[in-house]
């Protein structure tokens, strides 16, 4: 088989509340496996769709990057038409342009954001995507905890026990809360991420907060690399890949 000509970028928007999460997993939804579909159905080939990274089980996105390569140059304005016509409503191509044939939406992310919404009042609309929280939370406060987990450390005490990734480390650009509008705002930059670590990581900041815990708390979780040591995590509906920058 000759090697592909052309390489696609897209930009994904979905609704993560019927899947299992993004990556493929055999006898479960996932997002991956049906754009992956819908593009084999156009092209008519065994396209291999790669994604930035994995997003969990219920978790959304507004900005997840993946791109496909092809044999035939594609018409990128009637593509992106009949493949959004084709996935479901909870799916979305955003965007689609050709990309350099050595590009790989993995490789070379150099950060990923996510964001967390939290509902201050209860909503009829933001129910599936937001956690509406009863306690009070104290945005400053928490900018403040959230100081002492950037940088390069070693997310052991934040990953799901039954993670298979033996690198535990990860570098943490930036965590920002922000109030408006009855809402709160939770952003993190990371250049990777553990199999539900931001999750866990807000529910640790959370959690930290409520009790008046200080920087001894967090580098104590730290240093026990263990996940019984940090907070319970959030639930998955309020959180959203927010964009991946290269």
């Amino acid at each position: 088989m000759s090697e592909p000509a052309f390489n696609y970028k897209l930009i994904i928007e979905y609704d993560g509340t019927d899947y299992s999460g993004w990556q493929i997993q055999p006898n479960t939804p996932t997002v991956q496996q049906v754009v992956s579909d819908a593009i084999k159905i156009l092209t008519r080939e065994n396209v291999n769709l790669i994604g930035s990274g994995r997003t969990d089980s219920g978790v959304h996105s507004l900005g997840q990057t993946a791109n496909f390569n092809t044999q035939k140059e594609i018409n990128i304005f009637k593509f992106i038409y009949s493949l959004n016509s084709i996935l479901p409503k909870d799916i979305a191509v955003k965007k689609m342009e050709n990309a350099d044939i050595n590009f790989n939406a993995r490789k070379h992310a150099r950060r990923r954001i996510y964001l967390y919404l939290f509902t201050r009042n209860k909503s009829a609309f933001f129910e599936k995507y937001s956690y509406f929280y009863h306690d009070s939370i104290d945005c400053t406060k928490l900018n403040n905890l959230s100081r002492f987990l950037t940088g390069q450390k070693d997310f052991t005490s934040f990953c799901k026990t039954i993670s298979d990734t033996e690198n535990k480390i990860c570098n943490v650009y930036n965590i920002r809360w922000k109030e408006s509008r009855g809402m709160i705002f939770f952003f993190i930059e990371a250049d990777r991420y553990l199999h539900g670590m931001v999750r866990a990581v807000i529910g640790t900041l959370l959690q930290a907060a409520k009790k008046g815990l200080n920087q001894n708390y967090i580098e104590e979780i730290f240093a026990a690399k263990n996940r019984t040591s940090a907070g319970e995590a959030v639930p998955a509906r309020g959180l959203f890949l927010y964009k991946v920058k290269y």
